[in-house]
């Protein structure tokens, strides 16, 4: 197998990368039941469920080291997603890319086995990272003469016994030589991989089967590789047949080329990978003068040839672009960081970080075990990168978090190398390219003193490492960038604002503190919280004690946690609500959690319960209604009730609660564009709760 791309596709099997969660046209299954999305009408949404929406892609790491790595470092950095190669049994063979020539859909590689496999996925929800598996269904191996896989079954190049036979397989049985032919492209070889026949019923069925098996072992979401070579009826007719489809986060590969098929064919099956993306930043951080990409509008759906927000998947480099020098690669060092800085502090697409093993021959494969299994990676030995837990690039996964879903302010650039800008008044970078800068940068931060996260985080006296960084009333600081590094400030990250982890934060509420309580529906004997300060540090697993509060609650008050913390429960013992994988953000004086309902109004409290709650909602729609039932009544008819207007970019309805805890509820503008939760709708609780970018949060934004 060569490793040559011919048309930016033609790579030995193995494709590209990361996946991308398709929320949409689900209206016609959201005006049945509003629960679940099986419809493919509509292009998918911009991005995977915020604000956690950066993916790392560990390339060739085993099951047992993700499981790992997931609850030392992915989970507490606040990535969103882990993806992992393919699962399935393979070609035997040392080369990297013995992943992407399927021999069966057995979830048994030389990465680990099934029981495995389940483990891992099961390890990463409880550390709230969620798993996309890359799957390979164009094609199964490339072995002219056949041979046995890595699980033991047998097969020829276009018989699979058990699953393909010669009739699944496309009639052309060569490589593909003329771009420029849909036919040929959809329908030939890939680099001798034997093609299958997707527009059969009966192979959709058996991919779909394939999928069907991942999603029952719980995993999130696919990255589909080498989709340009599947017609979209083709796509189509296999996504339709996926169970629990509208929780699924679906990224494509789709090389946009000068060629017939185009990305935009696929955009209402899943986000594209933007491969233009990458290759602008080698162009600009390769070549030293990066202020381009922030002129007007700056990098991103504006510019020729790039996809629209709704469908973009950004990266700075995959597995196949690391090889064939389309990209910057992790050879580039300081530039390479700065490139991937700058990727998860911009706000176009959403981004994955990749993250291999060294290599000089681009054939080679990771460090293998005598028994041909790969070795389990650790940072720092067998050449493995790390480079999704790199501090610079692991905090910035914070910064991205923190800033989420705000415009672009405060564009600075020196007409060269050397850049800056805001994310609103949660979050500024700048990015130095050039020699030692000295200045004073404007920003729409709040006054305080903030840590660089590009070096460290905030500690309970300072920050982990540099100095602390001062914004003044004017939004003003001073500081030095040196050549080829880069600063970066959030809300999230004040000097100060940690508290030890694993510490009891005591009972008796201080000014900016949070007190939550859990409700004991549940039954458990005992009851914690496990948690984390803005994008601080976690607790040590299971958390802190929660304390009997009144009569059906336990409660906990967490310092410095009015400002938002993400958090779980756990019985001690292995049982968690950790809100469907996704956890829960809590922010203000006090926030209720009940049945996966998060609220705001003390329920020991010896006023009146509140019996209404009062739903913002931050949208740019012109008019936003509410469609939602109480507690386990009926749903209101569509598009339900309208919403009024309550302060900037802030729409607000008070709704009746009747002795229920809450509502479950969807908005939408009345024309036909929906906000869903992604196919799960929104539980609210009492009080004043805020609705914004697919998190549920309590407080009055216009307070």
């Amino acid at each position: 197998m060569s490793a040559t791309i011919h048309q930016r596709d033609a790579v030995p099997a193995t494709h590209r990368k990361r996946l991308r969660f398709l929320a949409s046209a689900a209206l016609i299954a959201l005006i049945g039941t509003l629960i679940s999305a099986t419809a493919f009408a509509a292009p998918a949404t911009a991005a995977a469920p915020g604000p956690k929406d950066t993916t790392a892609v560990l390339f060739s790491w085993t099951w047992n080291a993700i499981a790992r790595e997931c609850t030392d470092n992915l989970g507490p950095a606040g990535y969103g997603y882990v993806q992992t190669s393919p699962p399935q049994e393979h070609v035997q063979g040392p080369e990297w890319w013995t992943y992407y020539q399927p021999v069966s859909y057995r979830i048994e590689s030389r990465l680990g086995t099934r029981a495995e496999f389940k483990a891992m996925v099961d390890t990463c929800h409880a550390a709230g990272v969620k798993v996309i598996a890359d799957a390979v269904i164009n094609h199964m191996s490339g072995k002219s003469a056949g041979g046995t896989g890595w699980a033991g079954s047998s097969f020829q190049h276009y018989d699979y016994p058990g699953i393909y036979q010669s009739q699944d397989f496309h009639s052309c049985r060569r490589d593909i030589s003329n771009y420029q032919n849909r036919t040929e492209v959809q329908e030939c070889n890939l680099v001798n991989l034997s093609d299958l026949n997707t527009s059969s019923s009966y192979v959709q069925g058996k991919i779909a089967g394939y999928l069907n098996d991942l999603v029952s072992l719980g995993v999130d979401g696919f990255r589909i590789d080498a989709v340009k070579h599947i017609a979209a009826s083709d796509m189509q007719g296999i996504l339709s047949k996926v169970n629990d489809r509208a929780r699924l986060y679906v990224v494509q590969e789709v090389i946009r080329a000068n060629e017939p098929i185009q990305p935009e064919e696929y955009t209402s099956y899943g986000d594209i990978h933007e491969f233009a993306f990458a290759r602008k930043l080698k162009e600009a951080f390769g070549g030293g003068t990066i202020n381009w990409l922030v002129t007007g509008s700056g990098i991103g759906p504006s510019w020729s040839g790039f996809l629209p927000q709704a469908s973009a998947a950004v990266f700075v480099d995959n597995h196949d672009t690391e090889r064939n020098g389309e990209t910057l690669s992790y050879k580039d060092g300081t530039t390479y960081d700065l490139a991937q800085i700058f990727t998860l502090a911009w706000n176009y697409g959403s981004p994955s970080i990749h993250s291999g093993y060294q290599f000089s021959d681009k054939e080679a494969g990771p460090a293998l075990a005598g028994n041909g299994e790969v070795v389990d990676p650790v940072c720092g030995q067998n050449g493995w990168t790390c480079k999704h837990a790199q501090t610079n690039i692991e905090n910035m996964v914070g910064f991205r978090n923190a800033t989420y879903g705000t415009a672009i302010t405060n564009k600075w650039d020196n007409g060269s190398n050397a850049i800056a800008f805001g994310r609103g008044d949660k979050g500024f970078v700048a990015i130095n390219r050039g020699g030692s800068l000295t200045r004073t940068f404007q920003t729409s931060l709040p006054a305080g003193d903030y840590c660089n996260v590009i070096v460290g985080l905030p500690t309970a006296s300072g920050c982990s490492a540099g100095g602390v960084v001062t914004v003044n009333a004017a939004g003003q600081f001073t500081a030095t960038v040196d050549a080829n590094q880069a600063l970066a400030l959030h809300v999230g990250a004040k000097a100060g604002s940690s508290t030890d982890p694993g510490t009891d934060p005591g009972t008796n509420p201080g000014t900016g503190d949070l007190t939550v309580y859990y409700s004991t529906s549940k039954g458990w004997s005992t009851y914690n919280v496990h948690y984390r300060v803005g994008t601080g540090a976690w607790t040590t697993a299971p958390g802190v004690g929660m304390a009997a509060a009144c009569t059906g609650w336990v409660s906990k008050t967490i310092p410095g946690g009015g400002t938002g913390i993400t958090a779980a429960f756990n019985n001690g013992s292995g049982t968690w609500d950790n809100n469907g994988t996704r956890d829960y953000t809590l922010s203000g004086a006090v926030a209720t959690v009940n049945g996966g309902v998060v609220g705001s109004t003390n329920p020991c409290g010896t006023t009146q319960p509140t019996t209404t709650t009062t739903v913002y909602y931050s949208t740019g729609w012109a008019t936003a209604n509410i469609h939602y039932r109480v507690g386990t009544g009926a749903w209101t008819a569509v598009p339900g009730a309208a919403m009024a207007a309550a302060c900037t970019g802030w729409k607000v309805k008070t709704i009746e609660l009747g002795g229920a805890a809450g509502i479950t509820a969807a908005f939408n503008n009345g024309s036909g564009s929906w906000d869903n939760n992604g196919g799960n709708d929104y539980a609210i609780g009492s009080g004043a709760v805020r609705v914004s970018n697919g998190t549920v949060t309590p407080g009055n934004p216009c307070s």
